[in-house]
């Protein structure tokens, strides 16, 4: 019998082929793609003000109260956030992994992996509270102020009303910080990994032309390694989008897309309107890989 089987799976490839991807295709079936359906099936439900029940009859009524200047807020809010770290983490991992490909010996490279790697081995939990107590009043970043007579520099800067607060453990500012500090590692390797397939031969072959260092890197290394860096910030950015922990431990009473679901979905109750708010930010991801892949970005992943 199994001989008679592996004849007929022999002779017909596409036969194997499919039993090859039927297991990976009906794990993306259950566990991804019938999710995000029943999330949109609940985004377009409603929520009974007297009973509280959900009310399963199609309704657009959940993206109408999107509309309102409260939710709006919260998402310009979450996409500028979003934005500003993405940015941040491009700008720190850029050089950095420029220097490591192009400059460091093979027992550099190595430690560098490992310095990268090391904290994402640790709970993100616990990052997020050490940063919480480094970021307070009574923490380091304050003292290390004190020390230097510049505390008056940092009362101004946390005066500020839209990146300031009481202190750094309870500003979009700390809040900021942290982000970066968690989502570097995701923009520094894909920023890597397409700075490593730069091939030599055309940087020798610029500067063969007669072309200075910085206009080999401007017009050759940079447009190359340009997919890592949109690669890396759909990391960055789609990673920071959907956060809840670091605003819920950092920040202060202005919500965050994720900390608004949060709050929908469990004290509230109203799963249709904590559905809606969670379909923005995944309509605004596809829209975002969709312009990444016409730029080949996905390719450095």
């Amino acid at each position: 019998m199994l001989t008679s089987l592996s004849t007929t799976i022999y002779r017909r490839p596409w036969l194997a082929l499919l039993l090859l991807l039927a297991p990976p295709l009906a794990y993306m079936l259950v566990f991804y793609i019938a999710p995000l359906g029943v999330l949109l099936l609940n985004s377009l439900w409603r929520l009974d003000d007297f009973t509280g029940q959900v009310v399963r009859e199609f309704t657009f009524q959940n993206y109408l109260a999107l509309l309102q200047p409260a939710n709006l807020e919260i998402f310009l809010r979450t996409a500028l956030m979003a934005t500003a770290v993405t940015i941040a983490c491009a700008i720190i991992a850029f050089p950095l992994a420029y220097y490591v490909v192009r400059y460091a010996s093979p027992r550099w490279k190595g430690f560098f992996y490992l310095a990268v790697l090391l904290p994402l081995w640790s709970s993100y939990l616990i990052r997020v509270y050490a940063w919480k107590l480094i970021l307070a009043k009574e923490g380091i970043i304050t003292w290390f102020f004190e020390q230097l007579g510049l505390s008056g520099l940092l009362e101004a800067v946390l005066s500020i009303p839209a990146i300031g607060g009481p202190s750094l453990s309870f500003s979009s500012l700390g809040m900021f910080f942290v982000f970066v500090y968690v989502w570097l590692p995701y923009m520094i390797l894909p920023v890597q990994a397409a700075l490593e397939r730069v091939p030599r031969s055309l940087l020798e072959a610029s500067g063969d032309l007669g072309a200075k260092p910085s206009t080999t890197f401007r017009y050759v290394t940079l447009p190359l390694a340009m997919p890592g860096v949109i690669a890396g910030s759909i990391f960055t950015f789609s990673l920071t989008l959907g956060d809840f922990i670091v605003p819920t431990v950092l920040g202060n009473s202005s919500f965050f897309i994720g900390q608004a679901v949060l709050s929908f979905q469990g004290s509230s109750g109203n799963i249709p309107l904590a559905a809606a708010f969670t379909i923005v930010p995944v309509i605004v991801m596809i829209v975002y890989l969709l312009i990444a892949k016409r730029t080949g970005a996905l390719e450095a992943l």
